[in-house]
């Protein structure tokens, strides 16, 4: 069978900067960022918000509460959807060029107030791709072996027959435990060198 490929979104299609999130979020808030920086975390919150397990409301909430600062949904909502900064624009040159090839789907750890805006922003580049999968609509995320595996069954591949490519190295070794082909790309050119090399480039 064909090899499919999977894709993560942030920091691999789409740029991202949390550092745009943080100072929204002082200039909302009028406390200095310094406060996001040194406290803010991937903490428990964040990885059930990411599984729809809280909605943005609880988890902003939650945010208010451990950082103990006061703000409203609307400008943590703002602040939290300031975090695109844009797409790999060589990247997406070449996704038109995969679906011509493989099954090309995507696999990100997200939530739905960010799916919603990039989805609004980027849909069009991202309507290369046949499936997103989605960490609050899957109700697993990565590096969760399990959460590949369901992935892959989705997509009707077996996960040796699945590419995959992440920024963050954790999400890749889940990847391969889990049994796919998966490279660490940490730059927008490491990504599109990868996916050239799919291409026969």
């Amino acid at each position: 069978m064909e090899k499919a490929v999977l894709l993560d979104l942030g920091g691999v299609v789409l740029e991202i900067d949390f550092h745009r999130v943080f100072a929204s979020w002082a200039n909302h808030s009028g406390v200095d960022k310094s406060i996001f920086y040194e406290q803010w975390s991937l903490d428990d919150a964040y990885k059930q918000h990411e599984v729809d397990a809280l909605s943005f409301q609880e988890y902003s909430a939650h945010m208010s509460r451990s950082l103990g600062v006061s703000m409203s949904e609307l400008s943590w909502q703002k602040g939290w959807n300031a975090l695109w900064v844009g797409t790999y624009k060589s990247v997406i040159e070449l996704l038109p060029l995969l679906a011509q090839k493989y099954t090309l789907c995507a696999f990100s750890n997200t939530n739905a107030t960010h799916a919603a805006s990039f989805n609004h922003h980027f849909g069009t580049e991202l309507s290369h791709f046949e499936t997103l999968y989605l960490s609050q609509e899957v109700g697993q995320r990565k590096p969760d072996t399990q959460a590949f595996l369901t992935v892959c069954e989705n997509m009707g591949y077996a996960p040796k027959d699945v590419v995959f490519l992440d920024d963050t190295l954790e999400n890749v070794k889940g990847a391969k435990a889990a049994g796919l082909e998966a490279y660490h790309t940490r730059t927008e050119a490491e990504v599109t060198s990868q996916l050239s090399k799919l291409l026969g480039a």
